[in-house]
């Protein structure tokens, strides 16, 4: 998959405008408007070429988001995030593009009945950020990003100016995977083909990247997580049909896909790139999607963090052949244990160097 594109596009110039007007009003002493902003700014910092991290705590405006009934489109999102920014003092035009990724999941359990889950994201080389949040209210979680789907451009530098670091505060509204601290896990996959879900009921919307955003804050379990889901209407991001792979605690896992505008799950301990549900659509999907799931569905017996990282690896995308018309890489892979409520990260298929993810430590949720 070729094409560098973007989830939200919200122009440099914008933000700038944004930022004088935080600027200005900081200068007449009204910190309590913009302060959190301007602090999660500056927790952003650069993990090696290419990843970075950012923390946010407090008010990012997901409650209001939801309040509001949510966002039908990456574009709606867009247009929320910049006025959340701005506190209503700008109002920028904003623009969306689109483009798909591949992926793979896994969850297993140890020999002491531990749950881990394993996660690849494959996609062509992109900029990463790890986003650890903690909402007044709702669940701590942290969760990764791909930056380039936010669509900033080639000068954009997450730790750069200030205008960037703003810009990069959209991150919390875009996780394609992540851990709450009830050990709730949510992944991003895309389904088989491209067929786009717009569920249209008088329930509020949500997109693909918000979704995941919503379960991270709000859900416990793979039950809660489903029911909740139930209670809105599903819009595709990126214009691709996607499938959620969702696991808890407790080791139940499923996947949630939309077919003719209908949510359907189903158990399953592994999730790739085609259809798993039973429906009319079931395997449909590309040739590697299926390699990938029959050689991480033949694994049996017990696994830990050691051989999930193995199984992970075993399906990156070094594995299979690549081209300059269609080249992906294994951008990250992530294995969660929910009972440590931890996680080890994976930059780039380099498996030889891991980060320590960790919620509700004291020193800090990243270990390099």
């Amino acid at each position: 998959m070729k094409k560098k594109t973007g989830i939200i596009l919200i122009s440099v110039g914008s933000v700038i405008a944004v930022l004088a007007l935080i600027t200005a009003v900081l200068a007449i002493g009204a910190w309590s408007m913009f302060g959190t902003m301007i602090t999660a700014a500056n927790s952003i910092e650069k993990l090696e070429d290419g990843l970075y991290s950012m923390e946010f705590f407090g008010d990012y405006g997901f409650d209001a988001f939801i309040e509001q009934g949510g966002a039908s489109s990456d574009k709606e999102v867009a247009d929320y995030l910049t006025v959340f920014l701005s506190h209503g003092f700008y109002k920028p035009e904003v623009s969306v593009e689109t483009e798909g990724f591949g992926c793979s999941t896994v969850c297993t359990k140890d020999e002491n009945g531990s749950v881990w889950f394993g996660r690849n994201y494959d996609w062509e080389e992109c900029r990463t950020m790890i986003v650890h949040t903690k909402p007044d209210k709702g669940y701590e979680s942290f969760s990764t990003c791909c930056l380039d789907f936010l669509g900033f451009g080639e000068d954009y530098t997450p730790d750069g100016s200030m205008p960037d670091r703003i810009l990069s505060l959209a991150a919390v509204y875009v996780p394609l995977d992540g851990m709450n601290e009830k050990g709730l896990i949510v992944a991003d996959l895309m389904a088989g083909d491209k067929e786009e879900t717009h569920q249209n009921t008088d329930k509020p919307d949500l997109t693909t990247t918000t979704a995941i955003r919503l379960l991270l804050d709000r859900a416990a379990s793979v039950d809660e997580a489903v029911a909740m889901l139930k209670d809105y209407d599903m819009n595709s991001s990126i214009g691709s049909a996607h499938h959620f792979s969702i696991a808890d605690a407790s080791g139940k896992s499923v996947v949630v896909e939309y077919v003719n505008g209908e949510m359907l799950v189903k158990e399953t301990k592994v999730v790739t790139n085609h259809y798993l549900t039973e429906c009319e659509k079931k395997g449909i999907g590309s040739e590697q999607s299926h390699l990938r799931y029959d050689k991480l569905d033949a694994h049996e017996g017990l696994a830990g963090e050691k051989e999930v990282r193995e199984l992970l690896e075993s399906v990156a995308q070094k594995n299979y052949p690549q081209s300059e018309e269609s080249y992906e890489k294994t951008m990250w892979s992530i294995v969660y244990c929910p009972d440590g409520l931890c996680a080890d990260f994976y930059f780039s298929e380099n498996y030889e160097h891991g980060y320590r993810l960790i919620l509700s430590d004291k020193e800090g949720f990243l270990k390099h």
